[in-house]
């Protein structure tokens, strides 16, 4: 599907993977289906392209990119707060921390919206 760029019945499906029956791709297309990687399309299907252009698989488990952003910028906060804190607040420090923050809440905002809409 990726190479066509198209949508494609089950029939074509089946004669480009050469597969041995229509069912056998219906199967495997319905797999797909239930994992949100392909979209059944007035009798056709079609890439979820949103979906995997917005996510990472792991093993079967479809990530958020995001999530992994979300996760860096927390433990970069969390280390700013706790470990490099001065004793006397600095202008740098708090505009650094205020920083972190806001990309902390860009990075939930967008995992949750890409989470949301992929309906993972």
């Amino acid at each position: 599907m990726l190479k066509n760029n198209r949508p494609l019945g089950i029939r074509e499906i089946q004669r480009l993977l050469n597969l041995s029956s229509p069912s056998v791709a219906q199967y495997n297309l319905s797999k797909l289906e239930n994992a949100g990687l392909v979209k059944k399309e007035m009798g056709n299907y079609v890439i979820n392209k949103v979906l995997l252009e917005t996510c990472i698989k792991i093993s079967r488990f479809i990530i958020p990119r995001y999530l992994f952003y979300t996760v860096l910028a927390s433990i970069i906060l969390i280390f700013q707060v706790t470990l490099i804190r001065p004793e006397i607040l600095y202008r740098e420090y708090f505009y650094s921390v205020i920083a972190t923050t806001i990309f902390l809440i860009i990075f939930c905002f967008e995992t949750v919206k890409v989470w949301l809409k992929g309906s993972l």
